[in-house]
């Protein structure tokens, strides 16, 4: 008897993390910001997804953009591959930005360098 609840408890610690996930809070889901630049990188990994975007700055040089999206498998569902995006394309993206004002933001849309659609709008 002593046995199987320790083997209960057990799986109910290990069942814990499954159900963990951090907010959105950190972005502000009030505000639409459009950036275009290049992929410096298309990460397509759990248990989200990001592209790294190049931006250009008023003063000439780049920013570099951490944008976040969702799990592959929801992304594949919206028509998106870990080929969809290579580095040194220009894309645009509809994002809500990172409340702190820094650079990033959680990813709404994209537009490839042919001007169409990236999969479908999360």
């Amino acid at each position: 008897m002593k046995t199987k609840f320790i083997l209960a408890a057990v799986a109910l610690a290990a069942a814990g993390p499954a159900y963990a996930h951090h907010s959105s809070a950190m972005f502000d889901q009030t505000k639409v910001e459009t950036l275009s630049g290049t992929v410096k990188e298309f990460l397509w990994t759990n248990p989200h997804s990001y592209i790294q975007l190049m931006v250009k700055n008023a003063q000439g040089g780049e920013d570099e953009w951490n944008l976040e999206m969702t799990a592959p498998l929801h992304l594949q569902r919206l028509g998106w591959t870990k080929s969809s995006l290579k580095p040194g394309e220009h894309i645009t993206v509809k994002i809500h930005p990172l409340r702190d004002g820094s650079h990033g933001g959680n990813v709404q849309e994209a537009t490839g360098p042919d001007g169409k659609p990236i999969g479908k709008p999360a």
